[in-house]
């Protein structure tokens, strides 16, 4: 049995760096990880980034309408509006989501690990701040 489990583990874990891998790899090569390139998707001078994102999303949606998976309901709390703002913030000041900073160091682009150090800092402020102001239930994100 535990074999069983850890080989599972081993598995979903080379499976998850495989495609990390991937996906970095993929990303920096079509220049999404390009600060530039995130500069002209937010000021909406070069719309080829946002309508990828938008053909992203509609794939998926129909994924998961073709697997039929479904959202469990939930509540969305105070947190998530201002939550969104700050990371949409964040992500059009530094040029890129949490991930992307770490596909820009890996293309030799240092000023990134500022971004990396900031997004440290930013989860554990608001890991503090909820727990001694908001009390929000954090669901699934885990802060």
């Amino acid at each position: 049995m535990e074999g069983d489990l850890m080989r599972t583990r081993g598995a979903m874990l080379l499976a998850n760096i495989i495609t990390g891998l991937t996906l970095g790899y993929t990303v920096s090569n079509i220049g999404f990880g390009d600060y530039t390139e995130l500069n002209r998707m937010f000021t909406f001078r070069d719309l080829r980034m946002l309508l990828s994102f938008a053909g992203a999303v509609v794939i998926i949606v129909c994924a998961f309408a073709l697997l039929r998976v479904r959202r469990t309901p939930g509540r969305i709390h105070a947190g998530v509006i201002p939550g969104a703002v700050l990371f949409g913030t964040g992500w059009a000041i530094s040029g890129g989501c949490p991930a992307i900073p770490i596909v820009q160091v890996a293309s030799g682009y240092l000023p990134a690990l500022v971004t990396i150090v900031g997004v440290i800092v930013g989860m554990r402020l608001c890991r503090w701040a909820n727990a001694r102001y908001f009390h929000l239930d954090r669901g699934s994100c885990g802060l």
